[in-house]
C-alpha cells in the first residue's frame, strides 16, 4: 500500500481575525485576567498588536449568568486569551 502524504496548511491568526471582520460574524472574546467574564461583539476592526473594535458589544459574567450591553469598545490585544464564533457553523456531513 503506497504511503499518503498530507501537505499540510496553516492559517496565520491575522487571517482568521480578518475573516470574522469581512464575515460580520459575531464573536466571543476570553479575557486574559478576568476568566469569569467574556466579551461578545463584532469586529469593526484590528491592528497588527490585535487591539480590536467591537460593536454592539456585551459584557458576560460566567459565573452569574448576567449580561450587559456595553455598545461600541476598544479593547487592547494584550487582554485577549481567545476568539471564537458565537454561533458555530455546523459541521459540514460528507457522504
Amino acid at each position: 500500500m503506497p504511503i499518503k502524504r498530507v501537505k499540510k496548511v496553516t492559517t496565520q491568526p491575522i487571517n482568521v481575525i480578518f475573516s470574522h471582520l469581512t464575515n460580520q460574524t459575531r464573536v466571543k472574546i476570553w479575557l486574559y485576567e478576568d476568566t469569569r467574564m467574556t466579551l461578545e461583539g463584532t469586529i469593526l476592526g484590528f491592528d497588527e498588536y490585535m487591539n480590536m473594535t467591537l460593536d454592539d458589544a456585551v459584557e458576560c459574567d460566567t459565573k452569574k449568568g448576567r449580561r450587559t450591553d456595553v455598545g461600541r469598545i476598544l479593547l487592547k490585544g494584550d487582554a485577549i486569551t481567545l476568539i471564537q464564533n458565537v454561533r458555530p457553523t455546523p459541521p459540514v456531513v460528507s457522504t
